[in-house]
């Protein structure tokens, strides 16, 4: 148990070293600590693993945290296999996200301040899914959350990444708010916020109901909902997944670190963790798949046509993260941290890769100002062109083997949505596989559409950064091979690894049955990719055609089916009217500053009439009382 303490508590002394020295002593040498913190918690994440395959779980409470009458909470560790796949996409990525930041982030002012934050980032997620105890899970859970308003805002004297970093953490406290709500729920219902004892006295709550905002719920389906709540708000999903795409404006490593490894990752990690909950109410599961589904959609239609490549990878993350819940609310948990486990690979080297490209083109995001970049970049461009392979589905990579046994568990599961959600799934399979070669073609083939300038300086990213391109493209090919379904002639084995955590879907169908949904998902992905180059390689413009005939169906998409401007008309404006013309103008300005400033006028106002009756003069004095001592005479008489 004590060697594992060392997997979140590295990193965590990594940025308390940088945080307190990098600015007077570390300097440009920051990333050394870093990484090495990094790579220190990578290798005993490696020992942890090995002993949960030999068998060897670890469920241990390291110190009591709070005593308060009969609520306890330890800090603790759960160390079991759901643990263990999170441990290897957590530390191996975070990893290999430090090294490559070493020389993406050469030279930035805040260079110390960067890798200290990163480090924190790390620590804090490591913190969440090693936790046996639900308060812990939240502590983890608000510390993603605020590294990330560091980390999207780094560059905080820009406007846009500031006003980013806050959405994040806006939005992010709505969703969270459930959250706390079901934390509570839980706490009420079983005395006790350890995973162990809850999750082996679930079945209790079958069959009860609460008074919920007037009305009687039944008690399993309000706590996974509440639950939930926190899951759409981390893991981007619709309404909640405005704050997202925005977090591009971080430096390209963070967006790498938020969208492959940590944060929205955690949103499926508790569902799938918390399934002894989610399993008990067919409602809320609906509601997982289909709210998985429609995000899944949606994000994919928006990322047909944008142009930042940093923002088209982002709604791919919204959309694969819909996938994952997709998996989840039809009973597949295994599944969906399969997804998660691939997706982590061929994403983090989505990013990195873009940020190579944005390295040799200064900063450049719009791909209409690229192209022909694939001889100036090749080891980019493999990467990346293997990456998106993964993505779309190919058969023999990564993604293809979680994507496919998604499908597969949905159409053939015993959830009463599972079709609908197969059918919108193999349709955002070919959506994924198009938008993805879009930006492929774009970027790396044709002729070069950006200034001389620009053209000039075109080169290749220093190894620094395309070594761990190379590593983490063998992981977006290889890292699926674990759970080569047995139809292809595999032992399934990652899903009977996770068997013991997330039980095991199995799916009804016949094999014909099998290879037909194979079959179909491998053909909407090849289409979307013929598709692409159909459009994107031949000559002439015919992107610019489809578009000016679809002009209307274009805007809604371009601007994101409009959302944010929803938003900002139904809760940002009303938001800063009451704040300005009630709280500010009526609560603050005339009551509280009434009565801070009225107090002291209405007491120097009665001082200075007081004064006026001190004249000096005797005879006045007398008068007075005279005056006085006849009405008191006079009030005893009559008396």
């Amino acid at each position: 148990m004590d060697s594992y303490l060392l997997i979140p508590f590295l990193p965590l002394a990594a940025f308390f070293i940088n945080i307190i020295f990098g600015r007077t002593l570390i300097k440009d040498k920051a990333h050394w600590v870093s990484i090495l913190a990094v790579f220190g918690s990578w290798v005993v994440s490696m020992m942890a693993v090995a002993e949960v395959l030999q068998g060897k779980t670890v469920n241990a409470d390291l110190y009591t945290w709070i005593t308060s009458g009969g609520f306890k909470v330890s800090v603790g560790f759960l160390i079991d296999q759901l643990t263990s796949v999170m441990l290897v996409v957590v530390t191996t990525c975070s990893t290999l996200i430090h090294i490559y930041s070493a020389g993406y982030m050469h030279g930035d002012k805040g260079y110390y301040r960067f890798f200290s934050y990163l480090s924190l980032f790390t620590f804090s997620m490591l913190m969440l899914v090693t936790a046996n105890n639900f308060l812990q899970l939240y502590f983890g859970w608000e510390a993603v959350g605020l590294c990330s308003y560091f980390l999207i805002g780094f560059w905080y004297e820009k406007k846009s990444a500031s006003d980013a970093g806050k959405k994040a953490f806006i939005v992010n406290r709505f969703g969270d708010f459930g959250f706390g709500i079901g934390v509570i729920m839980i706490f009420l219902t079983f005395g006790t916020l350890h995973y162990i004892p809850i999750f082996g006295a679930v079945n209790g709550m079958v069959g009860q109901t609460v008074d919920f905002l007037g009305m009687q719920v039944d008690l399993p389906t309000l706590i996974a909902l509440l639950l939930f709540c926190g899951a759409v708000g981390k893991s981007a999903q619709i309404p909640l997944h405005v704050w997202l795409p925005d977090a591009m404006e971080g430096p390209t490593p963070v967006s790498a670190l938020i969208h492959a490894a940590t944060m929205v990752t955690a949103g499926v990690f508790m569902v799938a963790r918390c399934n002894p909950i989610f399993s008990l109410s067919p409602v809320a599961m609906d509601v997982v798949a289909i709210v998985g589904a429609v995000t899944a959609l949606f994000a994919a239609t928006i990322g047909l046509v944008q142009n930042d490549i940093k923002r088209i990878i982002a709604y791919s993350t919204v959309s694969q993260l819909g996938y994952m819940f997709l998996a989840c609310g039809v009973g597949a948990y295994g599944a969906g941290i399969f997804h998660l486990y691939t997706h982590a690979f061929f994403k983090a080297l989505l990013f990195l890769c873009a940020g190579s490209v944005m390295h040799a083109m200064a900063g450049e995001l719009d791909l209409q100002k690229m192209g022909g970049l694939k001889k100036y970049m090749p080891w980019t461009y493999l990467t990346m062109f293997v990456a998106s392979l993964s993505i779309a589905g190919v058969p023999g990579l990564a993604g293809f083997f979680s994507k496919d046994e998604i499908l597969w568990l949905a159409y053939s599961g015993p959830s009463p949505v599972g079709k609908l959600v197969w059918a919108i799934g193999t349709i955002v399979a070919f959506l994924t596989a198009f938008y993805s070669f879009r930006l492929i073609f774009l970027t790396f083939h044709g002729k070069f559409r950006g200034s001389h300038e620009q053209e000039h300086h075109l080169h290749e990213s220093p190894k620094v950064m395309t070594i761990p391109l190379m590593i983490l493209c063998v992981g977006a090919i290889a890292s699926g091979w674990v759970g080569i379904p047995s139809l292809l002639g595999g032992g399934a084995h990652f899903t009977e690894f996770m068997k013991p955590v997330l039980g095991h879907l199995e799916g009804h169908g016949t094999h014909a049955e099998e290879w037909m949904v194979m079959a179909i998902s491998v053909v909407a992905g090849l289409s979307g990719i013929g598709l692409a180059a159909f459009v994107y390689l031949r000559e002439g413009d015919l992107a610019a055609t489809v578009t000016q005939k679809f002009r209307f169906v274009h805007q809604v998409l371009w601007n994101k089916y409009y959302v944010d401007e929803l938003y900002d008309f139904i809760i940002v404006r009303p938001t800063i009217w009451i704040a300005k013309n009630v709280i500010v103008g009526v609560t603050d300005g005339k009551i509280i500053e009434g009565i801070v400033n009225g107090v002291p006028e209405l007491i120097g106002r009665f001082s200075l009439w007081l004064r006026s009756i001190q004249t000096g003069m005797v005879h006045q004095y007398a008068a007075v009382m005279a005056i006085g001592a006849f009405v008191v005479i006079a009030m005893v008489l009559l008396w």
